[in-house]
């Protein structure tokens, strides 16, 4: 029988990964959503063996991912060799987006243009600096009245992003800094538009399948349209399966089955497993969907389904968790989860405190 949710699991790599390293696993997802720093490394880790925190800050300090707005639009860790014709796929789509916020803004095309300017000029020279740094150059610039326009400075940058000039340099302490993506990724052959977009559709359904269109167009920010010529350009890499009148495209995985033992996962806010899909039926019963919104919050997913939802607080030496499941959880759900959350412990190398969630 064909199992929506064995099929995601294995294809996501939250079952069966034989990754190494975190660029294998964004360059197979396509991109993953990364607004939130500290979950979307755990969400990569997931789908590794044996990386820790620090592992994901090394890769993300060197440059081997990326952070950058490049779908929807919205922060998103990108393999460095996929960002430049990710880029000229997405870009037209976004600023499209983006149009209303430039209006309200006041941020014509020649201010957009001269505020780039200003932040590339910035960077020369292999600098890698904060948000706050590169407000005060674009204010002494004009391009700000004060530092404190944070909307104006998100969708200033957001455009030198969206266009290939600047990306996510190395965190200083706490602080994200930006680079010169022609620092940080070499130039590099482009593709065409359709053979783009036969990759990323090729990308998401292959790894985020089985998915619908909606959920493509969702996740990508792109058209309907678009999409359906994705696929016909992949016509030959992709099936199709038609589930209670649903259309669902894959890349076959006959190895796709739940483990015999069940398995648990604490997945981050903005996961790929819950925030690429437009419907979110086949991971969470209906009556648990009022108590949390399951894109976009931490949930306890046991064999591929929401059952909970978990918070973390750290302190020096530990992480306080707070696990709130929707059941009572037998015997066997219980030590997967004991599992899972031993995971957590070994990837931020502290140990787990457990609170009480009635507290």
């Amino acid at each position: 029988m064909f199992d929506i949710v064995a099929q995601r699991l294995h294809n996501q790599q939250l079952v069966g990964s034989s990754f190494a390293r975190p660029d294998q696993v964004v360059h197979w997802l396509g991109a993953v959503q990364s607004q939130e720093y500290p979950g979307a490394t755990w969400a990569i880790a997931q789908r590794t063996y044996g990386l820790n925190q620090a592992a994901l800050d090394q890769a993300f300090a060197a440059g081997t991912i990326l952070r950058t707005h490049a779908m929807r639009p919205t922060w998103h860790f990108v393999a460095p060799a996929d960002l430049r014709w990710l880029l000229s796929l997405t870009l037209p789509r976004v600023h499209a987006l983006n149009g209303s916020y430039y209006r309200k803004l006041e941020l014509d095309a020649p201010t957009l243009v001269r505020g780039a300017e200003v932040l590339t000029s910035a960077l020369v020279g292999d600098k890698q600096l904060t948000r706050e740094e590169l407000a005060f150059v674009l204010q002494q610039a004009g391009i700000l009245r004060t530092t404190e326009e944070r909307m104006r400075l998100v969708y200033v940058m957001m455009y030198a992003e969206l266009e290939g000039l600047i990306c996510s340099g190395a965190m200083r302490g706490k602080q994200h800094t930006y680079a010169l993506l022609d620092q940080r990724v070499p130039p590099g052959p482009l593709l065409t538009r359709d053979e783009a977009l036969a990759e990323l559709v090729l990308r998401y359904f292959r790894s985020h399948g089985p998915a619908t269109i909606k959920d493509f167009t969702w996740w990508s920010g792109l058209t309907v349209a678009d999409a359906k010529v994705g696929l016909e350009l992949n016509k030959s890499r992709l099936e199709l399966a038609v589930i209670d009148q649903t259309s669902y495209w894959f890349a076959p995985n006959p190895a796709a089955r739940l483990p015999d033992a069940p398995i648990a996962h604490l997945l981050p806010a903005y996961d790929e497993y819950t925030v690429a899909y437009k419907n979110h039926e086949a991971i969470i019963q209906h009556a648990y969907l009022q108590q949390i919104i399951a894109a976009f919050g931490t949930v306890i997913v046991i064999d591929g389904r929401i059952v909970g939802t978990w918070k973390r607080v750290l302190t020096k030496n530990t992480v306080l968790l707070t696990l709130r499941p929707f059941v009572q959880l037998n015997e066997a759900h219980q030590q997967a989860l004991d599992a899972a959350i031993e995971r957590y412990a070994a990837f931020l190398q502290r140990a787990v405190v457990l609170m009480d969630a009635d507290i």
